[in-house]
């Protein structure tokens, strides 16, 4: 179904409590108020993030009160046993616990305090007020005067007025200020960051003020930094060079892991990370920070620096640190390398280097599977429920010790013969010995802990019944130099039960359909409230430019001269591109 025409958009005709030209936007259980001019930042395209969120917090609320003596009741959820044994060493009796349920301000002492730095109209903020139970206090800031009084009237408009408090500061100092005024006992369980664009700007605050133990949930949408745009911007935001590769929505997920890590052990904090996600055009990480000397001193073991081969896509990982056991003590080291020579042992070119990133495992399984389990008994919670419970059950199905992964067809375009069938490929790595899973992040990717080498003896194997004619292939191109090698190891095609994975056999969306035109990030907010259509037409004017071919030099008007921009054009009117658009640009910049 289009999410926009999933939402519910209600004029002030039928809404009371409106102002002339506003409109609802419906979400989950919040009713939001937004003005006519969209002077404040919504994507509905994201409402799976919303969703998930909500669903994560859930759990995380459900843990961490548990210990408390504090159940929670979640609607449409049939009671789940949660056990809490007595601490007394003689104790077996189960103690009573205290009910928490939504809409409902937790009034003991353990209650969750929340944070949403970035909050634009609230409408996150509302829906946790009004689907997460336990907790205690919101607070929704932002730093925009008409969000923030927006966040207050919607607080209002649904009756969580009690629970969320809203507020205008920078988030840069935001989680800092509270944390100074009401010392280390007052520090948010939760802190949700989701700006537009990169988030470095307020890690260093939030694994600060997050509480011990507490739940860091940020987003980054500048995938084009992560993925290897520019590496040079990444490296200066993250501490970490991106490279432009088919593993590229994975690696973006372990470079912010990465930088959170670094930024919380400044502080003798560490990370771990419970769910990770790449979904659309943005990655999604759920974190717990906890604080530790001792393990602070192992973060070097969990970092590495990355060779890629730009002719193959063979990869290989570096540990930046190690450790080794001393009897009752740790002793830890540099690490020693390079793990590779100067150039590919398989194609002969030359190696990029990227990273560090984070080579740990990216999620916690039993959280994961507590997430899934109260989702898929729950459908009737959130709308995106179905795609929830399809990207989860990957996540469960992927190797956890196997840091990122290959992409079938790139490798098969690589020596130019035909893709083998995902089911055959994956049962000739089972029939070798080694293990493989699918990647929630790539609907063709390849995880698996067999080395390069086994691979392209896979292909090559399977190039010989399909076979590529040779004659047209550069002596010194990957194909041609991987093809020339014969197969240390002779696969088998032969399809293996275990090689379909129960994701895929119960046909669950995994990798949705793109869900309406232009579904990207939109524009973004103005300093003063607003939002900036420039970029919104432009994406517009060249959509599917590639897929519609210029046939005609005439279609050529309909499209800047760059020359023109820079000044150097000396065509004239006789240029057979425009320079009206230019002029038209220049003077709404001006205006």
């Amino acid at each position: 179904m289009n999410l926009l025409s999933a939402l519910t958009v209600t004029t002030s005709s039928t809404e009371p409590g409106l102002l002339p030209g506003e409109t609802v936007v419906r979400e989950g259980k919040a009713a939001i108020l937004f003005p006519s001019a969209n002077e404040v930042f919504y994507n509905p395209v994201q409402e799976f993030n919303r969703d998930l969120t909500c669903a994560v917090i859930t759990e995380f609320a459900r843990e961490q009160l548990a210990q408390r003596g504090i159940r929670i009741l979640v609607p449409g959820e049939k009671d789940r046993v949660v056990v809490r044994l007595s601490e007394e060493k003689n104790g077996t009796e189960d103690q009573e616990f205290i009910t928490a349920s939504v809409g409902e301000r937790c009034e003991v002492c353990q209650g969750l305090r929340v944070l949403e730095g970035l909050a634009a109209s609230g409408l996150r903020s509302v829906r946790f007020a009004l689907e997460v139970p336990g907790l205690k206090s919101i607070t929704a800031n932002d730093y925009s005067a008409k969000a923030a009084a927006l966040i207050s009237r919607n607080a209002q408009h649904n009756n969580v007025s009690h629970i969320l408090q809203a507020s205008q500061r920078d988030a840069r100092s935001e989680h800092k200020l509270h944390c100074l005024a009401r010392g280390k006992k007052e520090r948010y369980d939760v802190i949700d960051l989701d700006p537009y664009g990169s988030p470095s700007p307020f890690l260093d605050a939030a694994v600060q003020a997050v509480s011990e133990g507490g739940l860091l949930c940020i987003t980054c949408t500048d995938m084009a930094v992560m993925a290897g745009n520019s590496g040079e911007t990444c490296y200066s935001k993250y501490g970490s060079m991106s490279i432009k590769s088919r593993y590229c929505h994975e690696m973006a997920l372990r470079i912010i892991l990465h930088s959170l890590d670094q930024r919380a052990a400044v502080y003798q904090r560490y990370i771990e990370p419970l769910l990770s996600v790449s979904v659309d055009f943005y990655i999604r990480v759920f974190v717990r920070v906890k604080t530790g000397q001792a393990v602070v001193k192992n973060s070097a073991s969990k970092h590495a620096l990355l060779y890629n081969c730009v002719g193959c896509g063979a990869f290989h990982l570096q540990r930046m640190g190690k450790k080794m056991s001393q009897g009752k003590h740790m002793k830890y080291s540099a690490a020693t390398g390079p793990p590779v020579g100067p150039n590919c042992e398989h194609c002969r070119q030359r190696h990029q280097l990227g990273g560090p990133i984070w080579a740990e495992p990216i999620h916690d399984m039993k959280f994961v599977q507590k997430v899934l389990g109260a989702v898929s008994v729950n459908p009737t919670r959130f709308r995106t429920s179905k795609r929830i419970e399809g990207v989860l059950s990957m996540v469960t199905e992927e190797l956890q010790d196997v840091p990122l992964y290959y992409v079938l067809d790139h490798l098969s375009s690589t020596v130019h013969c035909n893709t083998p069938p995902m089911l055959q490929f994956r049962s000739a790595l089972l029939h070798a010995g080694y293990r493989v899973s699918l990647s929630h992040a790539c609907k063709n990717a390849v995880k698996t802990d067999a080395p390069a080498g086994v691979l392209w003896d896979i292909i090559r194997c399977w190039e010989k019944s399909n076979p590529v004619k040779r004659e047209r292939l550069s002596e010194t191109s990957p194909a041609h130099r991987i093809l020339s090698a014969e197969p240390a190891l002779q696969a088998c095609f032969e399809i293996r039960e275990d090689a379909n994975p129960q994701s895929r056999k119960r046909h669950l969306t995994r990798f949705q359909e793109n869900p309406q035109a232009n579904w990207g990030p939109k524009a973004r907010a103005k300093a003063g409230g607003g939002i900036s259509s420039e970029l919104e037409d432009k994406r517009k004017q060249f959509q599917g430019k590639r897929k519609k071919p210029i046939t005609d030099s005439s279609q050529l008007k309909s499209l800047p001269c760059k020359k023109f921009r820079k000044g150097t054009c000396t065509y004239g009117d006789k240029c057979c591109y425009s320079h009206e658009l230019e002029q038209e640009t220049n003077e709404k910049k001006m205006d």
